[in-house]
Formats: C-alpha cells, sequence, structure tokens
C-alpha cells in the first residue's frame, strides 16, 4: 500500500513538472542586470530580451540593479523563488572573481547558469607615440622597464585584473594596477597620460583607435581579432592555455525546475544564434557563445578556481615581509 502511495505521489510530482514546461511562461519574466543602463553588458540584454519574447510569448523586463560590482544584484537573484520568473544576465567578474576578495551572498551552487550568450577579449592599448608596434615588442619594452609603466583596470580583483595579472606573472613583466570606477574613466585618464596603458573591453576603446589615440598591442584571447589588426593574441605569444575572456551568461536561481531551464535554454539559443543579434556582436568585435548545461558549469567552475588562486598569491605578496 505504501509504495502504491509513494509511486502516485512520484507520478503525480512528474506530470506536474511536465505540464508546468510546457505551460511556462504565463507571465512576465524579470530580467535582472546588476549594473547601470547604457553599458554593453545592458544592450546586449535587452537585445535579447527583445528577440526572446515571440517565442517565450512573454514580455521579458530587464530591471537595472547596480552595485558592488555587480555582487548586488546576483545576490537578489538567488534570494529570488526558483519559478524561472526572475533571471539574471551578468558578465563573469561577479561569478568568478568579486566572490574571492570582497563579502558576497551567495556562493557557487547557488545559481544555475542557463546559457553563455556571448564573449570577448579584453585589450590592452597605448598612445600613439609608445615605442612598440606589436604585440611582442610591446611586451619587450614592459619587461625592459619593471613597474615604469601603469595600466587602468576596472577595479583591484576584478576579472580583468586577476586576469592580467595571471598573464604578467608568466611573462615575468611588472606594470602597476590603477583602479577606476568604470571604463569611461579609465579611457579618460589614459587618454589624458594619467596612465601608460588602456586594460579593458573593446567598445569603450574602438573609438578612439579608430580615430588614431591609441593603438591596440594586445588581447586576452588565445586568437587575433580582425577588429584589432595590430594586435596579438595571446597564441602568438605562446600563452594560448591563459585566455582570460569578458563573457556573458544567463542565469537562474538555485532549485527551478529542470523543464524551465531547457526551456529558457532552447529559447535563449534561438535568440543568441539570431543574425540581428550576431551581427551586433559582430559589430562591437565580439562573438555570441551557446555553452550550456554541465559544460557550462564546469567552465564557470574551472575559471572561480584559477582565479581564485591568483588572488591567494596577490594577497600574499602584499603581506608585511
Amino acid at each position: 500500500m505504501f509504495k502504491r502511495l509513494l509511486f502516485t505521489f512520484t507520478a503525480g510530482l512528474l506530470a506536474f513538472s511536465h505540464v508546468h514546461g510546457q505551460t511556462f511562461p504565463t507571465k512576465p519574466i524579470e530580467l535582472i542586470v546588476p549594473i547601470a543602463a547604457g553599458g554593453g553588458m545592458d544592450i546586449q540584454t535587452r537585445l535579447l530580451a527583445d528577440l526572446v519574447k515571440g517565442d517565450l510569448n512573454q514580455t521579458l523586463t530587464v530591471v537595472n540593479k547596480a552595485g558592488a560590482g555587480g555582487t548586488i544584484g546576483i545576490g537578489q537573484l538567488v534570494k529570488a523563488r526558483p519559478d524561472g520568473y526572475t533571471l539574471a544576465a551578468v558578465w563573469n567578474g561577479p561569478l568568478t572573481a568579486s566572490p574571492h576578495n570582497q563579502p558576497v551572498t551567495y556562493q557557487l551552487d547557488d545559481y544555475i547558469p542557463v546559457i553563455q550568450f556571448s564573449k570577448a577579449p579584453f585589450v590592452l592599448c597605448v598612445r600613439p607615440e609608445f615605442e612598440a608596434d606589436t604585440g611582442a615588442d610591446f611586451i619587450a619594452q614592459l619587461k625592459s622597464a619593471p613597474n615604469r609603466y601603469s595600466y587602468g583596470t576596472e577595479g583591484l580583483g576584478g576579472s580583468l585584473h586577476l586576469g592580467l595579472e595571471r598573464i604578467f606573472k608568466v611573462l615575468g613583466v611588472r606594470v602597476q594596477a590603477v583602479p577606476f570606477s568604470g571604463a569611461t574613466v579609465t579611457v579618460s585618464n589614459f587618454l589624458g597620460g594619467h596612465i601608460s596603458i588602456y586594460a579593458g573591453g573593446i567598445a569603450s576603446i574602438l573609438p578612439h583607435m579608430k580615430a588614431g589615440r591609441a593603438k591596440c598591442l594586445l588581447l586576452t584571447s588565445a586568437s587575433n581579432n580582425p577588429v584589432f589588426p595590430q594586435a596579438t593574441g595571446l597564441e602568438g605569444l605562446g600563452m594560448a592555455a591563459y585566455e582570460m575572456l569578458t563573457w556573458r551568461v544567463l542565469v537562474a536561481p538555485k532549485g527551478t525546475p529542470t523543464d524551465i531551464i531547457k526551456r529558457l535554454e532552447q529559447a535563449f539559443l534561438r535568440a543568441v544564434t539570431d543574425r540581428r543579434f550576431t551581427d551586433y556582436l559582430k559589430e562591437q568585435g565580439e562573438t555570441s557563445a551557446t555553452l550550456t548545461g554541465e559544460a557550462l558549469r564546469q567552465y564557470i567552475d574551472k575559471e572561480y578556481a584559477v582565479l581564485g588562486e591568483v588572488q591567494k598569491e596577490l594577497s600574499a605578496d602584499a603581506r608585511p615581509q
């Protein structure tokens, strides 16, 4: 009798889950973006939200919840009801870098990664008068003068800072990191001569490179990028394994039913591969990404572990001897 009741109960749950997945969504979805409106992350998310609404037959409302380098928005996401109606679109920093150097209210297993939807390298640029015209010459110049040069970064302990420090260590380069509050401030200080090197995302520096105010010599991707014909990818330096990208991902709260995750994954996969989205990314020097499921989970976990080790080394180096 007990076994029969247990079987009936389990079958009922499975049937409910199946029906729930088939009918989802039945109301608008809130899509948290943990950064202020107007930047690349926000623009990409709004474009995707517009493309996916026809597939889901529901509106996706983008809600900007900025603060603490994106960690506040993710903190709110993991506390939301796990029913698929609250999601977040976020870059890698708050997931794989920030937890190593600031208090956060979430763990790796507090969210489910749905789909990685875009990726791009960071780029390092100098002013036109800098005495290097290739990536190899750029590195040679930095090595010849330890701590003479400085680079701007959007906050110490972020994915850009940790990723670059890892690359510089292997290359035997010592450059001073100078934190700024964002890409706009970094660019302004770079063009004003207050720092030697711009380090950051593509979109902020691209207009200045095209105008001849900057020459970009090194990418943190393994491969080259046609948008930056003068820049060398890490493969050209024999360091493809040290690739560090900025990437963006859709996440849901832990406990969201598997069938709903699958429904969202399929809908967003179609949006991510839509030509309107891929063409937009191409203009920005970025590419679409379609990593999902366990492969995406492992990708995040690996980067989290790598950046955690870099942060430990930096913290150890900073301690008084």
